[in-house]
C-alpha cells in the first residue's frame, strides 16, 4: 500500500468502511451471462483461444455470452480464424482464486489467452505487492501449464467513474485500480509473450455500463472485444509464421 493510500485508509476508514456496506448492500446482482462456454467456430488457421477471469470475463451486464467478452471475441475472430474457444471465469474471482483454480485443472494448450483479473483484488484489499506476485505466478501457470503462445492482460476498468460507487470510495478505490493497472502494464512490458490492453475512458462509458453501475455492458464489452481482435489479427504472422509466409 503506498503511502497515499495508508493515510487515507486511516483518515477515511469509518466512511469507506460504511459506504463500502451500503454498495453491498443496495447494488442489485446480476446474473452471469448464459450460453455456451466453450466452442468452435470460423474458418482459417486454428486458434486456440482462452478467455479467463471475473465477472467481467462471465459477462455479467450482458444477457448471453454472444453479446459479453468472450462472444464478441469470437465473433469478430472467425473471419481470418477457426477458433476453438474456452471460457473460464466466475463472479467474485480474484488473481489468487483464478490460480487456485487453474492450478486444479487439467492442462490443455492455447495460442492466446485473454485475461479480465483485478477489480476483485482492489476491493478486496489485496495488497499491490502481492498482487504483482500472484499476477507473475498467474502468467507463469498460463505459459507453462497451458502452453499459452500469447497472453493479452486486460488493464483495470477506470474505477474512478463507476456510477455504483459514492464518493470519497470511488476516489479511494479508484486511485488504487489505477495503481494496479500501472503495475500490470510494467508486468506486461516485462514478459515477452504478454500484451498489456488499456481500458480507457473512452470504452468505460458510464452511460453504456450494466444497470448495477459496476459491470460493462453490451456496448463496452463490443469496444473491449474488437481492440482485443485487432491486436491478435496484427500479431497473425507471430502466431502463424508458417502460414503467413
Amino acid at each position: 500500500m503506498s503511502l497515499r493510500h495508508a493515510l487515507a485508509t486511516i483518515a477515511l476508514a469509518p466512511v469507506l468502511l460504511a459506504q463500502g456496506r451500503h454498495v453491498r448492500r443496495t447494488t442489485p446482482s446480476l446474473a452471469e451471462a448464459e450460453g455456451a462456454r466453450e466452442g468452435a467456430a470460423g474458418s482459417g488457421p486454428l486458434l486456440r483461444l482462452l478467455v479467463v477471469g471475473d465477472s467481467a470475463a462471465a459477462g455479467v451486464g450482458a444477457q448471453t455470452q454472444d453479446d459479453a467478452l468472450s462472444g464478441r471475441l469470437v465473433a469478430g475472430l472467425t473471419n481470418s480464424f477457426h477458433v476453438r474457444w474456452k471460457l473460464t471465469a466466475f463472479t467474485g474471482a480474484t488473481t489468487a482464486d483464478m490460480l487456485d483454480h487453474l492450478q486444479q485443472q487439467p492442462a490443455e494448450e492455447f495460442d492466446v489467452v485473454v485475461t479480465s483479473l483485478g477489480v476483485n483484488d482492489v476491493t478486496g484489499r489485496c495488497s499491490l505487492a502481492d498482487w504483482r506476485r500472484e499476477q507473475g505466478q498467474f502468467i507463469a501457470l498460463l505459459e507453462n501449464k497451458f502452453r499459452a503462445r500469447h497472453i493479452l492482460l486486460s488493464g483495470l476498468p477506470p474505477m474512478h467513474r463507476f456510477p455504483a460507487l459514492p464518493q470519497p470510495l470511488r476516489w479511494y478505490v479508484g486511485s488504487r485500480a489505477q495503481d494496479f493497472d500501472r503495475a500490470l502494464a510494467r508486468l506486461a512490458d516485462n514478459q515477452s509473450g504478454c500484451e498489456f490492453v488499456r481500458l480507457g475512458y473512452e470504452m468505460m462509458d458510464p452511460q453504456a455500463m450494466a444497470a448495477d453501475g459496476f459491470h460493462p455492458g453490451p456496448a463496452i464489452y463490443e469496444q473491449w472485444a474488437t481492440e482485443i481482435v485487432r491486436r491478435i489479427v496484427d500479431r497473425l504472422p507471430q502466431l502463424f509464421p508458417e502460414d503467413t509466409a
